[in-house]
């Protein structure tokens, strides 16, 4: 059956990558939740999906250029002020929040653009503390950074997100050892799918917001669908599923 995920916890209608979002997504009964990591500058694992606090706070500045007591000030949830103040979370209070619940996170590792070499080790460090190896996936747009955590951590699992239009990306995928493909879901024609079925290897897409795209991923039996809208996603899965027709 395909899983909905929360894309950055319920980021619809809350402050996105705030504990707020996440456990709004976990009251709907999402079957995950994706989120972004990126280091302070006293290397704290923390949830952001910019290298900057522009845009989702009252504060600006990169984020590696605090320490976290300080990112700790400036409120996450600017943008939605009906919610009040919400700070940056870390991983480990966002693994608090979870490790009781049945969610799958995935972790999607902000290397794109600065490295934070290192990282890899804290974020697995974290999910060992919670006993949560069975319950992440480990995404990134830098493959370099997928293959550095898994030479450390080979048995989590792994996907290597794109938006670009890769040729064979399945085997691509399944040459370098990797379980999963987080593609664009515009990029998912009829034939891209099977190729990368073909391979075994799961199809995870990115970002499904409206319904007409929700029920194109169900048809293409997509192995998980993440989207700001988790609600809108439960309701027309649970369409498919009373009618019978699943991807089971």
């Amino acid at each position: 059956m395909t899983k909905i995920f929360a894309h950055r916890g319920f980021k619809g209608y809350y402050p996105e990558n705030t504990l707020l979002a996440f456990k709004k997504a976990i009251d709907i009964g999402a079957d995950g939740i994706e989120l972004d990591v990126q280091l302070t500058k006293d290397k704290e694992v923390v949830i952001i999906h910019d290298e900057t606090i522009d845009r989702t706070t009252d504060g600006n500045g990169f984020v590696d250029n605090f320490n976290y007591k300080d990112l700790c000030s400036f409120n996450a949830s600017s943008n939605f002020p009906e919610y009040g103040f919400n700070k940056i979370p870390t991983l480990e209070e966002y693994f608090n929040l979870v490790k009781d619940t049945n969610i799958i996170t995935n972790i999607e590792l902000k290397t794109g653009k600065n490295e934070y070499l290192g990282i890899e080790e804290k974020v697995f460090h974290l999910i060992c503390k919670y006993h949560l190896e069975k319950k992440v996936i480990i995404s990134s747009f830098n493959h370099y950074s997928i293959l550095r955590m898994k030479k450390i951590a080979p048995n989590l699992k792994y996907g290597l997100l794109s938006e670009t239009w890769i040729v064979n990306a399945g085997k691509y995928t399944k040459d370098l050892g990797i379980q999963c493909c987080h593609p664009c879901y515009q990029n998912m024609t009829e034939n891209i799918v099977k190729e990368i079925k073909n391979e075994g290897i799961e199809i995870n897409v990115y970002t499904v917001n409206d319904e007409t795209s929700i029920r194109d991923m169900l048809n293409k039996k997509i192995d998980i669908i993440i989207g700001n809208y988790p609600d809108l996603a439960l309701r027309i899965r649970d369409e498919y599923l009373t009618k019978g027709d699943t991807n089971e």
